[in-house]
């Protein structure tokens, strides 16, 4: 059961989050045209009265590049000031999770992006861990990540994920906890919402953009921090078999974290897992704002 924040930002006004309504005739509803982005934020723990949002102008920014694909301009600041005007109206308590999403509003039956109304909301709910942070069970699925030339997959856009709920599913259902696709060309992709990462020889390597994956902005902090902790990195395809006898294999993402992988269909892997923990301790830190090195990732939003 979800606790939802009270106010929502929806048509243009903030109103009481039960009051947002859709009918059951817009379009994105039928053709999944729609994008939409999601982002942490904390009450600080040093003041209850801040709120810390990590990263809070990259996701504006690739939710207005999402938006484009949608033919829509939002830009990057409204945004922003949106939801930190959310963000002080519910004045949240707990650790919770912003999903803002932009969408086809009108009332159209014709699938298409032209001559049809669109539209921003922004709602909350409070989330702790979205996976186990002792480690989950991962398969291989049998549903294929689609690939950029059929679908705009530099887009957080919402029909995308209906592949991700067959294989999250089919995860479940079979057993574990959470799946991992493989693109078109039989690599490794990504989870069902999570960059993937695998360690070999001190090395991290993860696949890069060619391979069809979401530009993650977790994904993207991630190697930001190795490059500074001297970590080696490699972007690079990765085959299915590599992930049997990594060394480390951790998902990532905005509401997963850094999640640690114990075991990927009945390969079991070590739980020895130093650079794992080492860049989990780190963004941990980052994200509570007590690393002056990343402070700028953190937007403090001050509570009235």
């Amino acid at each position: 059961m979800h606790t939802f924040l009270p106010i929502a930002y929806f048509e243009n006004e903030f109103i009481p989050f039960e009051n947002a309504k859709l009918s059951i005739a817009t379009h994105a509803l039928h053709y999944g045209t729609a994008a939409f982005g999601g982002m942490r934020g904390i009450p600080n723990p040093e003041n209850p009265k801040q709120i810390l949002l990590f990263r809070l102008d990259r996701h504006c920014q690739r939710l207005s590049q999402s938006a484009k694909f949608l033919n829509y301009e939002l830009s990057p600041e409204k945004l922003q000031q949106i939801i930190i005007d959310f963000v002080q109206k519910n004045k949240p308590t707990q650790s919770f999770y912003i999903r803002p999403l932009v969408y086809s509003s009108g009332l159209g039956i014709a699938p298409r992006l032209h001559n049809i109304e669109k539209n921003f909301f922004v709602y909350g709910l409070e989330m702790g861990d979205y996976l186990s942070p002792d480690g989950i069970n991962c398969r291989i699925s049998s549903w294929t990540r689609q690939e950029d030339r059929s679908f705009p997959l530099r887009g957080k856009i919402s029909a995308a994920y209906i592949t991700s709920a067959l294989a999250k599913t089919e995860a479940v259902e079979s057993g574990f906890d959470e799946a991992i696709l493989m693109n078109s060309q039989g690599k490794v992709c990504e989870a069902t919402g999570m960059n993937i990462f695998i360690v070999r020889n001190d090395k991290l390597i993860t696949p890069g953009f060619e391979q069809d994956i979401l530009e993650g902005i977790t994904r993207d902090s991630i190697l930001t921090l190795a490059r500074n902790l001297d970590i080696p990195i490699i972007e690079r395809p990765i085959d299915k078999s590599e992930l049997f006898i990594a060394d480390e294999v951790f998902l990532c993402g905005t509401a997963a974290k850094i999640a640690p992988v114990k075991q990927i269909e009945t390969f079991k892997l070590s739980s020895h897992r130093p650079i794992t923990e080492k860049l989990r301790d780190k963004l941990f830190a980052i994200t509570e704002n007590k690393d002056p090195q990343y402070a700028d990732w953190v937007y403090v939003v001050n509570l009235a």
